[in-house]
């Protein structure tokens, strides 16, 4: 059957649309490209990056604008462009993030603001939180918080922590516009007052700037008159784009774009298998990652007959293309004109609120989530309990309406509708005043996640009662459907609404939801708790509103009425700039711009996948294991080598032996799997092709043939039953006598800490270019240890050191993962592109970097603790139990660490500490921001905190006796001196006003039964040292160019950290030269041989007295040269010091004092200095569902003398948040058979916007000069991160609160993250109480705890 005989005559083959103002033609476009595939590799337009391919990052945004003929009017809105089909643009303008900008022109001013108030780290984010914003901007005119608040839901980022880039968008709001204006005449007018420049308020802002990260009154005014104008081709000839049916076809697969109802019917008629398509925000995922096929995919975007919202005597009827955007709009502003017949509107605008990010909700449609089907819908709960129904139309049975109940979901994503039908719109009925409607959803993370479980609730009443007459209990993520408990809502009619009602369905739900332990998503008991406790909501909620003769129950259990209320954020950053020189271009300890920040809020900066691609270039893709642990039986890639653009097929038979192996610190890692797979991560073979595309297909037609082994060992407690550890990395330290210490303790407290892997998470994934030039190789790629892999790849290729180079030039995040993984892809790429003498590339996709890369080491450690009645500490033992996974890594290097922070900063005089590393079937895992001290202070402080509460004391009082302080030594002798951990606590303290809100917290809870607040404090003490002599070195290359311009290289590569800023900053002092005369290009080992990984926090601390170093010698070199002409600037002593032979250029090399300490008797000088800092925060948490608000968080950080303030608080701010992912939403799942659930943002969630503290204030202790590192300066990377635990402590404390109000006790344990499954359970209750028998435990649980 040929498709085009069921065409019109009249059709386009052809895509035309604009492209930042420009016409694109294309000519054979093909249904499976994306927009972003389109504009990064035909456009060459890399500012939009790839993040995850399946909409949940945002760095993939950009501006869609389309003619709206009927209206006359333009509509702009932000999308996805790694789902948007790149076919559905046909007629539409796209902006880029290239597009509004350029470094070299002129900046808009989203751009310019989010670099300038330091809201771009890495960078690799930036682009699409800009053009995130550019829409909201295009789309309103006004705009308040809220509104910057949505537009971002769809965004994240790794690096900032979030308020730098809040702070930035929110001078777009009104108020500061408004004096901030642009006059007629063009010049600026900083108010309206009629003082003009000398307006008092404008006076106050210039002094406020001055101790401020940055100046608003230096940033361009917004003028919407500046943008640039829709392309007037589309709107002339608007007919002629939207009016002509687009057929576009590949042998793989047929796009067609109808223009009426009828044209689409005949379609579904004759091909009832071919999908509709609206957003393809599901279609677009299920094709990329579950490898669905749809030969034939209808776009019904312009058919008027289904994008229109109208109101009927009966209710509201939206058009089945209608977008969720466009719902929400409508609804929002029929709620405030008409709430009583709205209350269903009003459910579903707050639930769209929820529902995944601006980008996805521009597209998608109510409609599409219906049939979709999704046991998890957000919507269909509330469309069941409506009562709503749809008008479905075939074109041999004309229409039908179907209402949406009990039987209109037949099976798991199945609905009532026949293949030919075609949903035209859905019809919602209006409320009245007897009839109550609420939806709730609890998710991992409270914006844009997907749900654990939707409900939406009805009920009528009699006539002014509460006597019911309809009711209805719709429910989603407890079934492999959405359902209805039709016997629990068929038992509430004709019943009063009391608290036996209560019971009642509390009993009958109980019976009528079964769930086990093993059922699909997990967390049984939590979601069939969450079942009673959100009824619960509604049932207060109802008697809140709707009291009748007294029956409005106190605000004391009112207080679960409701959600946690939403807040605006603010902040503070307090600091102080030391810059005591009378040079004007020194640069150090002001608070500049990240070097690279305008760029890449412009899309200008390169990352290593913007390279262009070359002549010849090839695309290799790896093969992974499908089992944890297996024999190797055969290994088949005929089938794939048969498909034409496949080049080469790579495996461990292609690599001479003795050299398929590699590891950072013990080579027992192969590059590719020879005999036997110990993980999913285990890479067996890779595809080389002439495209992506052409690659990735190939990969799937590779046939390996496994024999099974056993065990499969996946959690600590696995390795330990089957006593499977690393060989030879048992250690054991010992300091005093501990078994004397705890015969003599007045107390005991035996206690355990369990802490889960945690995915790194770097907006970049691991990518990597390799081209061989005669019988050298260059390596691109995107690791912080170039070094390492231009001496692996060395010895995998048996090819000399010298021929290898690596380069990096900048990476989107790091944090550790891309130290030692990423080889995983770089080996195979390297390989390929020598073996074959052509660039290859290689770049991995979001669910195979977080399958193979490994990540922060799950820990169980287990304490016994012996004190006296004061809370000093006599002694402790500590059997600490890490998984490393399925390789050594550097997981021995983190134990090493981990051991030294158990003390966190406590005085223990008596320890023992015996480390156990588990070797188990699952990826290996490796380094992480922190290194295993978070993993250690973690146990310390719940150790402290269980002595307080076995003495009945506040935690304060305990860590006040056990603080360390000046001249004291830790438990590996190392005498703390510079120990500003007392100031930085005292200080704290003082600046939180905590004892005052202490005393708040408690009032709250005494007035609250279903909210709890909790408030704590805890200090962190970091020790600063790779902890072995080799790799505490740096080397530095300094160039200086005859025009007086410089040229820096380094060993170090910058991943956002500011690295390159710093150095550059460094020598501007030295040199006493602007920073704008200097320039760091990349990190290239062909330039600075021999470097240390960019890790350990330390690379500022090396590379800075490397640099200094470096720039000493060419200043001295220029001494006479000056002394002769004083009056002469720079660039004329350059020029004479060419002109008479001197030489500009120097290396500069730093070799940190070496470790004095005796690994033997554990004692001597392990680190530099130490790092420290405390935190103080208040969260909120919802007894009812787990969920939870950080309410403040204030930190004190003891930085030295800051190199540069703004990078140091950004640091600190990213470096928070990220630890507040660890502790609290962020969790891997795995199987109980080592497959990785969570492979990207869909099912692992990282913090997002709306989880900062909604008051953010951080100060830098003032007079703490650190004579051990350039200018006085400390390391800053990682020991903020644990900081972030002071929020599972108030969690904790909450949690406490509610469990004495339940009666039950109040000592108990929390496992990390504190996830809102978590926090529900722990908040035992009589619902919880009910539950909990009724689940039972059959067969393997879906997943569990590594």
């Amino acid at each position: 059957m040929n498709i085009e005989d069921f065409l019109p005559s009249q059709k386009t083959t052809i895509l035309v649309f604009f492209v930042n103002g420009k016409k694109v033609i294309e000519p054979q476009p093909d249904p499976e490209w994306t927009l972003l595939w389109y504009l990064r590799k035909k456009l060459h337009l890399t500012g939009t990056k790839y993040g995850c391919g399946e909409g949940g990052c945002g760095a993939c945004t950009v501006m869609i604008s389309q003619y709206i003929r009927d209206l006359d009017r333009i509509k702009h809105f932000s999308v996805n462009a790694c789902l948007m089909p790149l076919c559905a643009v046909h007629g539409l303008a796209v902006t880029t993030v290239e597009g509004i900008g350029s470094t070299e022109d002129k900046l808009h001013p989203v751009q310019e603001r989010i670099a300038k108030a330091h809201g771009s780290q890495c960078g690799f984010c930036t682009p699409g939180i800009v053009m995130s914003m550019y829409a909201l901007l295009r789309t309103k005119n006004k705009i308040d918080y809220n509104d910057i608040d949505t537009a971002l839901q769809g965004n994240l980022c790794r690096c900032t922590g979030y308020r730098p880039i809040i702070e930035g968008f929110k001078t777009f709001m009104e108020e500061w516009e408004y004096h901030h204006d642009i006059q007629s005449d063009g010049k600026q007018n900083k108010s309206p007052c009629m003082m003009g420049k000398d307006c008092c308020r404008v006076n106050r802002e210039d002094e406020e700037n001055e101790s401020r990260l940055f100046n608003k009154s230096d940033f361009t005014p917004y003028s919407p008159s500046q943008e640039p104008i829709f392309p007037p081709e589309l709107k002339v000839n608007s007919n002629e784009y939207d009016s002509i049916l687009t057929f576009f076809r590949t042998s793989n697969m047929t796009w067609i774009r109808p223009v009426t109802v009828t044209e689409l019917l005949v379609l579904k008629k004759q091909f009832p298998t071919s999908k509709l398509v609206a957003g393809n925000t599901e279609v677009g995922v299920e094709v990329k990652f579950k490898k669905m096929v749809y030969p034939i995919l209808i776009s019904p975007l312009l058919l008027k007959e289904l994008n229109f919202i109208r109101l009927t005597e009966e209710g509201i009827q939206i058009g089945a293309a209608t977008t969720l955007s466009e719902v929400m709009s409508f609804m929002s502003d029929f709620i405030i004109k008409d709430k009583e017949r709205g209350k269903t509107f009003d459910a579903i605008k707050e639930m769209l609120h929820w529902f995944a990010g601006t980008q996805i909700r521009n597209t998608a449609s109510l409609v599409g989530n219906i049939i979709t089907a999704s046991p998890i819908s957000d919507l269909n709960p509330i469309l069941l309990a409506s009562s709503a129904s749809i008008i479905v139309k075939s074109l041999d049975r004309g229409e039908r309406k179907v209402l949406i109940d009990s039987s209109f979901f037949k099976g798991y994503r199945k609905v009532d509708l026949s293949d030919d039908e075609v949903v035209l719109f859905v019809q919602i009925p209006f409320t009245n005043k007897d009839q109550y409607i609420k939806a709730y959803k609890q998710a991992k993370r409270r914006e844009d996640d997907i749900s654990i479980v939707t409900t939406a609730f009805y009920v009528e009443f009699e006539n002014d009662n509460l006597s019911i007459v309809d009711a209805k209990l719709c429910f989603g993520g407890i079934a492999p459907t959405t359902v209805c408990a039709i016997k629990t809502s068929n038992l509430m009619k004709q019943k009063s609404w009391d608290e036996d009602l209560l019971r009642c369905v509390f009993d009958s739900l109980t019976e009528e939801f079964q769930l086990d332990s093993s059922v699909p998503g997990g967390m049984a008991e939590y979601r069939k708790s969450l079942c009673l406790s959100l009824f619960f909501r509604f049932y207060l909620h109802v008697l809140e509103t709707r009291s009748i003769n007294g029956t409005r129950p106190s605000n004391f259990t009112l207080s679960g009425s409701d959600q946690i209320a939403a807040f605006h954020p603010k902040s503070s950053q307090c600091f102080e700039i030391k810059n005591n020189s009378r040079n004007v271009y020194d640069a150090v300890g002001k608070p500049i711009v990240h070097m690279s920040a305008l760029k890449q809020a412009t899309g200008e900066a390169i990352y290593c996948d913007d390279l262009p691609s070359m002549e010849e270039e090839l695309y290799l893709v790896l093969v992974f294991s499908k089992e944890s642990h297996a024999r190797l039986k055969s290994i088949d890639a005929s089938q794939a080598l048969s498909m034409p653009g496949v080049v080469a097929f790579f495996s461990a038979a292609d690599i001479s032996k003795g050299h398929n192996k590699m590891g950072a610190v013990v080579k027992d890692e192969e590059v590719f799997a020879e005999e036997i797979v110990t993980s999913r991560s285990c890479v067996i073979g890779a595809v080389v092709a002439k495209t992506e595309q052409i690659a990735r297909k190939a990969k799937d037609l590779v046939s390996i043939t496994y024999e099974k082994l056993e065990p499969v060992i996946v959690t600590i407690e696995d390795a330990i039953a089957h006593k499977s550890y690393f060989p030879d990395t048992y250690r054991e330290l010992v300091h005093g006598d501990v078994n004397g210490a705890l015969k003599q303790s007045e107390k005991i407290k035996d206690g355990y800490v369990r802490l889960g892997a945690q995915e790194h998470f770097y907006l970049e994934t691991v990518s990597a270019l390799a081209v061989r030039k005669e019988d050298e190789l260059e390596i691109i790629c995107s690791s912080q240890n170039p070094a390492e892999v231009a001496l692996t790849v060395s010895e995998v290729l048996n090819v000399p050191h010298h021929k290898i180079c690596a380069k990096a030039k900048r990476l989107g995040g790091g944090f550790g993962g891309k130290e030692t993984r990423p080889m995983i892809l770089i080996g195979p790429v390297a390989l390929a592109a020598y073996r074959l003498k052509k660039p290859v590339r290689g770049v991995l996709d979001r669910d195979e970097d977080m399958q193979g890369s490994g990540y922060r080491h799950p820990c169980l450690i287990k304490y016994k603790v012996g004190f006296d009645n004061t809370g000093k500490i006599k002694g402790a033992l500590f059997d600490v139990y890490a998984n490393g996974g399925n390789y050594s890594d550097i997981s021995s290097s983190m134990l090493e660490r981990l051991m030294t922070h158990l003390d966190n900063c406590c005085n223990i005089p008596n320890v023992q500490i015996n480390l156990n590393l588990c070797k188990t079937n699952t990826p290996s895992n490796t380094a992480f921001r922190g290194f295993g001290a978070p993993q250690a202070m973690f146990a310390t402080e719940n150790m402290l905190r269980d002595i307080a509460t076995a003495l009945n004391k506040d935690y304060e009082d305990i860590f006040n006796v056990n603080m360390y302080r000046e001249g004291d030594f830790t438990f590996y002798d190392q005498e703390l001196i510079h120990c500003t951990v007392s100031r930085c606590w005292s200080e704290c303290i003082e600046s939180s006003n905590y004892w005052q809100r202490k005393k708040e917290v408690e009032e709250f809870n005494r007035l609250n039964r279903w909210k709890k607040k909790g408030i704590t404090i805890l200090p962190t003490k970091y020790g600063i040292s790779f902890q072995v002599d080799v790799l505490m070195q740096g080397g530095a290359l300094i160039l200086v160019y005859t025009d007086g311009s410089v040229l820096l290289s380094i060993g170090g590569v910058e991943m956002g950290q500011g690295l390159f800023t710093k150095m550059i900053q460094v020598a501007s002092r030295v040199l006493e030269i602007d920073v704008s005369r200097i320039h760091i290009s990349e990190m290239s080992t062909d330039k600075v041989p021999n470097s240390s990984p960019t890790a350990a926090s330390v690379s500022s601390d090396l590379y800075g007295m490397a640099v200094l170093n470096a720039c000493t010698t060419i200043k001295q070199r220029l001494e006479p040269i000056k002394a002769k002409n004083p009056g002469g600037k720079w660039e004329d002593w350059v020029g004479t010091a060419y002109v008479e032979r001197v030489s500009l250029s120097a290396t500069g090399f730093y070799a940190a004092p070496k470790i004095e300490f005796d690994r033997d008797t554990n004692s001597g000088r392990l680190f530099e200095y130490f790092t420290f800092g405390v935190a103080c925060s208040e969260v909120i948490i919802d007894c009812l569902t787990g969920d939870h608000q950080v309410l403040r968080t204030d930190i004190v950080m003891d930085l030295g003398e800051s190199l540069n303030p703004a990078i140091d608080i950004g640091q600190i701010e990213g470096g928070f948040m990220q630890g507040y992912g660890l502790f609290t939403i962020e969790e891997m799942l795995y199987s109980p058979t080592g497959e990785i659930l969570s492979r990207g943002p869909g099912a692992y969630k990282i913090p997002g916007f709306s989880d900062i503290p909604k008051e953010f204030n951080v100060s830098l202790l003032k007079g703490a000069p650190n004579p051990r590192a350039v200018y006085s300066s400390k390391a800053v990377g990682e020991p903020p991160l644990f900081l972030a635990a002071s929020v599972f402590f108030a969690i904790k404390e909450a949690i406490k609160s509610a469990r004495l109000d339940a009666g039950v006790d109040a000592d108990f344990v929390l496992e990390a993250p504190a996830t809102c499954a978590r926090i529900r359970m722990a908040c035992e209750d009589h619902i919880t109480q009910q539950v909990k028998p009724t689940v039972k435990t059959v067969g393997r649980p879906w997943n569990v705890n590594p």
